[in-house]
């Protein structure tokens, strides 16, 4: 260790050395240390004399030598550095054997007392190594740089070992600027000149630089403008700025001068001397950021930037910047950003400037809010059970507090537990019923818990908590006590409207349907009532009101007492109806399917007779001999009835009995069972008391009509169900009665498939039992419960046997007596299909002969298409079904999606007789399982049995039709294709759908349908030729027949009028190659031709009203005079821009519904949005003004004209009018009047021509009428094309009046006919040309028809 009082400076110098391989050079690292007084430099340079160096070596090597000089007063080590700074390198030796060469000194190592201390510090680009900072004390703990790999400031000189060593090597990014002019050769790097000034300039480059300590390389980059700007990087280690100078001064010697290099114009940045850091690591907002840049650069220009928002940053109320230099070992700035925000997020530059330096360094923050992660909110039971909130930060730092609050009308205050490691606290509460009452309940207490760090940021998250009391449940007081059939009701009341759940059930446990009861919530409380309208002896027990919060739970119970009493539908009363004779008597019964106690009386008006009671096995019969003398006059209608009374004195009364009481001699049927009944006397029996066999156990079901017919009964009519198919309609009616109808129906669906299969042979014969299985499906189907996969099975194997062949025979009886049953059993698939629920996996197909079931489920993410196909062999059909996936997007998760085919059902649905519409395929119904709000598409293709059938249509079967017992209707379905053997279709909703065909309807291969092509493309192509021959002959006689203003703007028009039409006429083409039936109809390219169809077609009638309008302002305004440019910019705003808004609108309104086309045909929709309506109106409007136009011309061209003999004009009158209309119609539009016929369903086939003949030949009429008939049209082509023949006949046509009687203004038929065009008798046939406001305005109508 130095003596405190002395001064240290170590130094190295750098020499180049030249030797022959011989030179055997033993230098030693470290010189060893000298003690010097002012006479320093003298020693020094003995020193170097002594040094032995060899320089006749071909070879020059480099050596770094350190050197130790000691002071004894310190003030001389400033002018020994200030020396050292002034050398000039490189040194040559002085010895005649010149061989060495020194090329720098630099200063490593300073040190200095500090008190009792010596403290060795590293000058700039220097450190001490890592070994000496382990094994010496350090100046650390006083602000000096001490990083983990070296250390810049030890307490006294180490006893041996390196001084300080040059720091790792850095690149500075370098830069000069050149006083010349910049060549454009430069900003190419392969141009002669970059290459040029690239070699001279890194060749004086090295030559300047190699003195800097650790020198390696230098490279220019480029250049750019600012006369020229070298920018070019130096790797070396950090130098000090005086040998950075020397060294540009030895760049400025090594240079030409010609480059006129600027001196102080070398800046140099470097980016790695700075240590940069940042408190805290992670950062909130609210936080206070201090941003620490440390460097042993002695500066105190520092400067800070954001490089996110581009600005410098300087001390305001929020940013803070403090530098200082700390014991002139180390700079050190600070940026504090108070309260940060997320905008202050992003890389900040920390840069210090030390004369030709700039020291950078660069740090990213980013300032995030605080993230805390809470219970939702939560409900407490006030129940003296603890509850307990939780907060979590999402980072874990080292919060300084945690803390909770609450706010609310009530205080239940809790137990905090924080864990400040893990950034979590609980809050632990436990209310009881004192500090909730009932009165508060449903209360609501807000809790927060506010995170604190320990910079400053704060950040809090509340949890809603609903405190509610525990619940006080009352029931209906009065007792339950009812007979079956009869209605009840139960209320159940809590004083409590906060609850998760409520419902009911029965003692047994098994759960009321929601069905059955409603809940309603008022502020008090809240209540739920248990209706039951038709009560069964099922309902008898005891049933419990439940009030669930959470995982507590309030009860109230009530016992219901349900007495027997038959249902009047149970009574089975015999006759129905009977004729007694006036001296005879009839055997009445009652029968039920129970033996309970009533007491039974049958009644007649007021008077009452006791009935004897019969017991036959499970069937009781109450009886009744009436003798008709009993009644005082005859003959007679009575009613007889039988009154049940139970033991709760509650009665029911039976069906009636009707009972004609007739004279004996006109009775010529006579039955024991059926009864007697005069000629022609139609009666009912129930089936089980007529002469059909019937178990007393087992009854059969349903009623006979039987008609007297001579002296014997015949059966008329046939309506008995099997016993086994009546015993499970009744078993039907009382399920869906039942509370446990949710338990019972898949049991209950079982049994009726395997008795519907026992007794098949039963149905063939028996429409009654048929209707009864439809009956009970029907039932069943509106039980609202989930159908899984085997009861969905169940049902489809009842209806794949009542939908069996041999069974149609029967359905046609039964549809003559009921004609809604096909339509019921159809809703009932459909109902059932809607509650098929897959469960736990996917629902497999259901193949029968009779029907088939496919289905998909919906699952969460991309659905697949639906496909489904569906194949029956037996009856040679099949059909397919399909669904985009985009439309089953819109579905929710977990939705099913049904389609059930049926191939024989076509045969029974009732047929469109009206319009001999039949059904000829498959009948698909597809439903899905959740509401669809919004249109869905659907595409169906169906195997065609009638190929050469004619007019296919695909429809639905709407349920709601005639009057409500359905039938088949179209819309929102249409054909997409006909191809041979199948028919595709395409609807926007779901049902029952199949198609139609109808004989009437126009075959695509009909007479007039090839007709009407004919004519139209025909016509069509004439039409295009025409129109285009009609835009050349205007191009020709242009500058001939527009040299007036109102020439130009008819001709203006009429060029119009052809372009647009003939531009529609393509687009016609091209909607009809579209819809070609041999292609699919692809509804882009369709949608893109109706638009632009229609706003040509419009573009047409809105300049044929310009110019009508033109004719109508020339007529009537005679003095007043408008401007070309304003009548062309009227004309383009009528032509175009009024067919563009309506078309535009028409398209925007409709085609997001993509209703904006008709289904089978490239034209604006009629059926769905009456979006042709865009187009009727517009055109009906412009016929009606063009035709009052019309008429307003023709009433001026038939005023008496001057010269002219009024018997004349009367003669003439008619010919006139019937030009005009001749040439204007075509003009005027008038021909699309014809089409509005043809827009209505079932026209006549004459509209059609005609429209067909007058549109297409709509281009023809053009240019005969607008082009070619105008006389100076004529001239002009005359003029242009004309031979010497064709002239001299023009010249004798005008001297002679009487050679060209016809169109001689002398010819009183010229005058006429120049009359209708609007020329009178005063004009010159000559002067059309005339320019003149006056006589422009004087001859309108001239001008503008010609």
């Amino acid at each position: 260790m130095k003596s405190p009082g002395r001064t240290s400076l170590c130094f190295m110098f750098i020499v180049i050395y030249s030797s022959q391989p011989t030179l055997n050079l033993n230098l030693e690292p470290i010189v060893h240390p000298l003690v010097l007084s002012e006479q320093a430099i003298a020693e020094e340079e003995l020193l170097r004399q002594k040094r032995a160096v060899a320089t006749n070596g071909p070879a020059a090597e480099e050596y770094t030598v350190e050197i130790e000089i000691s002071f004894e007063n310190s003030s001389s080590m400033e002018p020994i550095k200030a020396y050292l700074n002034n050398l000039s390198f490189p040194i040559q030796g002085n010895s005649t054997d010149l061989a060495a060469s020194l090329l720098s000194i630099a200063v490593t190592t300073v040190c200095r007392p500090v008190g009792n201390e010596i403290w060795c510090s590293c000058e700039t680009g220097y450190r001490w190594p890592w070994e000496k900072c382990l094994h010496n004390l350090t100046c650390q703990e006083h602000g000096s740089s001490f990083s983990r790999h070296h250390c810049g400031c030890l307490k006294g000189l180490p006893p041996n070992g390196p001084f300080c060593q040059l720091q790792g090597d850095v690149i500075l990014r370098m830069s000069v600027r050149l006083n010349v002019a910049f060549p454009e050769d430069l900003k190419n790097s392969s141009s002669a000149l970059f290459r040029s000034y690239k070699t001279d300039l890194e060749t004086a480059f090295w030559k300047g630089y190699r003195i800097l300590p650790g020198f390696k390389l230098v490279t220019v980059t480029g250049f750019r403008p600012g006369s020229v700007v070298v920018t070019y990087e130096v790797k070396t280690t950090t130098p000090s700025p005086e040998l950075m100078h020397k060294a540009n001064e030895q760049v400025l010697q090594s240079l030409n001068q010609t480059y006129k290099m600027d001196y102080n114009s070398f800046q140099a940045v470097t980016s790695n001397e700075t240590k940069f850091s940042v408190i805290p690591e992670t950062i909130f907002e609210g936080d206070t950021v201090t941003l620490v840049c440390e460097t042993e650069v002695l500066s105190s220009n520092a400067s800070w930037y954001h490089v996110e928002r581009r600005h410098d940053i300087q001390n305001s109320s929020r940013f803070s910047v403090y530098t200082a230099i700390l014991n002139n070992m180390t700079s050190v700035s600070r940026l504090i950003i108070d309260n940060a925000t997320q905008r202050d997020s992003g890389e900040y530059i920390c840069k210090l400037t030390l004369d030709i330096f700039e020291f950078e360094s660069r740090k990213k923050i980013d300032v995030t809010p605080i993230k805390i992660s809470a219970n939702e909110e939560t409900k407490v039971m006030c129940d003296n059970n603890s509850v307990s909130l939780n907060c979590c930060s999402e980072k874990n730092v080292n919060w300084s507090n945690i803390e909770w609050k609450q706010e609310g009308k009530i205080n239940i205050p809790g137990i905090p537990e924080t864990d400040l490691d893990s950034g979590c606290s609980t809050y632990t509460i436990r209310a009881d019923g004192a500090q909730c009452p009932s009165g508060s309940s449903g209360t609501r207490v807000v809790y927060t818990c506010e995170f604190s760090s320990a910079h400053g940021a704060r950040g809090s998250e509340s949890i809603d908590v609903i405190f509610t009391s525990v619940a006080n449940v009352t029931i209906t007081p009065d007792p339950i006590s009812v007979s079956e059939g009869q209605n009840f009701s139960i209320k159940c009341i809590s004083d409590v409207s906060n609850f998760d759940e409520v419902y009911w059930n029965t003692s047994a446990g098994i759960k009321i349907h929601q069905r059955f009861y409603t809940t309603r919530r008022h502020p008090d409380g809240a209540e739920s009532v248990l209706t039951v309208r038709t009560s069964s002896r099922e309902w008898n027990g005891t049933y419990n009101c439940i009030f669930r919060y959470k995982n507590s739970c309030r009860m109230a119970t009530k016992d219901v007492i349900v007495h027997p009493l038959p249902l009047q539908s149970n009574i089975m009363v015999d006759p129905l109806e009977a004729a007694i004779p006036c001296k005879g008597s009839y055997s009445l019964q009652c029968c039920i399917e129970e033996d309970e106690d009533y007491k039974v009386t049958f009644q007649m008006g007021s008077l009452s007779f006791p009935a004897a009671k019969d017991v036959n096995g499970k069937q009781v019969c109450y009886k009744y001999n009436f003798i008709a003398n009993s009644v005082s006059w005859c003959p007679k209608n009575v009613e007889m009835f039988c009154h049940f009374t139970n033991v709760a004195n509650n009665s029911v009364q039976s069906p009636s009995m009707k009972l004609n009481l007739v004279p004996g001699e006109n009775i010529t049927c006579q039955d024991s069972t059926i009864g007697v009944g005069e000629p022609g006397k139609v009666i009912q029996k129930l089936c089980q008391f007529s002469n059909i066999p019937s178990s007393p156990g087992n009854p059969i079901g349903g009623v006979i009509t039987y008609k007297c017919e001579g002296s014997q009964w015949k059966v008329k009519r046939n309506d008995c169900i099997s016993a086994s198919i009546n015993s499970l309609l009744h078993l039907a009616k009382a399920l869906i009665k039942s509370p446990s109808q949710d338990e019972t129906l898949p049991t209950y669906l079982q049994n009726l498939s395997l008795s519907t299969s026992k007794v098949e042979h039963e149905i063939i014969s028996s429409p009654g039992s048929l209707g009864a299985v439809i009956d009970i499906l029907d039932l069943l189907s509106t039980v609202p419960t989930q159908v899984n996969f085997k009861m969905m099975t169940h049902v489809l194997s009842t209806i794949n046997i009542i939908l069996g062949k041999p069974i149609l025979r029967t359905w046609k009886v039964l549809q003559q007596q009921q004609t809604n049953e096909s339509s019921q059993l159809l809703d009932s698939v459909e109902r059932f299909s809607r509650a098929l629920q897959a469960g736990d996996g996917a629902i497999l197909p259901i193949i029968k002969t009779n029907v088939q079931m496919r289905s998909t489920v919906i699952k969460t993410g991309h659905p697949q298409n639906y496909k489904q196909s569906f194949v029956f062999s037996d009856s040679d059909l099949w059909g397919n079904v399909a669904i985009d996936k985009f439309q089953l997007e819109s579905l929710q998760p977990e939705a099913s999606i049904v389609t059930v085919a049926f191939p024989t059902l076509k045969a029974i649905l009732a047929q469109d007789v009206q319009a001999m519409n039949f059904a000829d395929s498959l009948v698909m119904t597809t439903t899905v399982s959740h509401n669809i709000t919004k249109p869905f598409k659907i595409s169906m293709t169906f195997k065609n049995n009638n190929p050469a059938g004619r007019g296919p249509r695909c429809v639905f079967w709407n349920f709601s039709l005639a009057n409500r017992t359905g039938g088949w209707d179209s819309s929102g379905c249409y054909v997409k294709e006909v191809d041979g053997d199948h028919i595709s279709c395409i609807c926007d909703h779901l049902t029952s759908f199949s198609i139609l065909m109808s004989p009437h309807s126009p075959d695509p291969g009909s007479l007039l349908k090839i007709l009407l092509d004919i004519i139209s493309y025909i016509g069509l192509g004439f039409s295009i030729l025409s129109l285009a021959a009609c835009l050349v002959v205007e191009a020709v006689v242009w500058k001939s027949v527009t040299k007036n203003r109102t020439s130009y703007m008819r001709h203006m028009c009429i060029v119009n009028i052809t372009a647009s039409l003939l531009v529609a006429d393509i687009w016609f083409i091209v909607a009809a190659a579209i819809h070609d039936h041999h292609y699919p109809l692809n509804e882009t390219a369709c949608v893109a031709a109706t638009f632009f169809i229609h706003f040509f077609y419009l573009s047409v009638f809105f300049w044929m009203l310009a110019l009508g309008l033109m004719l109508f302002y020339r007529l009537v305004f005679i003095l007043h005079d408008t401007s070309k440019s304003i009548q062309k910019a009227i004309a383009f705003s009528l032509g175009y821009g009024c067919p563009l808004v309506i078309s535009v609108i028409t398209v925007g309104a409709t085609q997001p519904q993509e209703v904006y086309t008709r289904k089978n045909a490239c034209w604006l929709n009629w059926e769905d949005t009456k979006a042709l309506l865009a187009f009727v109106i517009p055109a009906l409007i412009i016929v009606v003004i063009n035709v009052t136009i019309t008429i307003v011309v023709i009433t001026k061209i038939l005023r008496p004209s001057i010269g002219d003999k009024p018997s004349r004009q009367e003669k003439s009158s008619l010919f006139q009018i019937s030009k005009s209309i001749g040439v204007l119609t075509p003009l005027l539009g008038l021909t699309w009047g014809f089409g509005l016929a043809t827009v209505f369903q079932g026209s006549n086939a004459v509209f059609h021509i005609i429209f067909t003949l007058l549109n297409a030949f709509q281009g023809l009429f053009i240019l005969l009428f607008g082009c070619l008939w105008d006389q100076k049209v004529q001239e002009a082509l005359l003029n242009k094309f004309s031979l010497s023949r064709w002239s001299s006949q023009h010249s004798k046509s005008t001297s002679l009046g009487s050679s060209t009687p016809v169109f001689s203004m002398s010819s009183p038929i010229s005058r006429r006919l120049n009359n209708l065009f609007g020329k009178t008798g005063t004009y010159n046939v000559s002067t059309p040309e005339a320019t003149s406001s006056s006589l422009e305005n004087s001859s309108s109508a001239y001008s503008l028809l010609n």
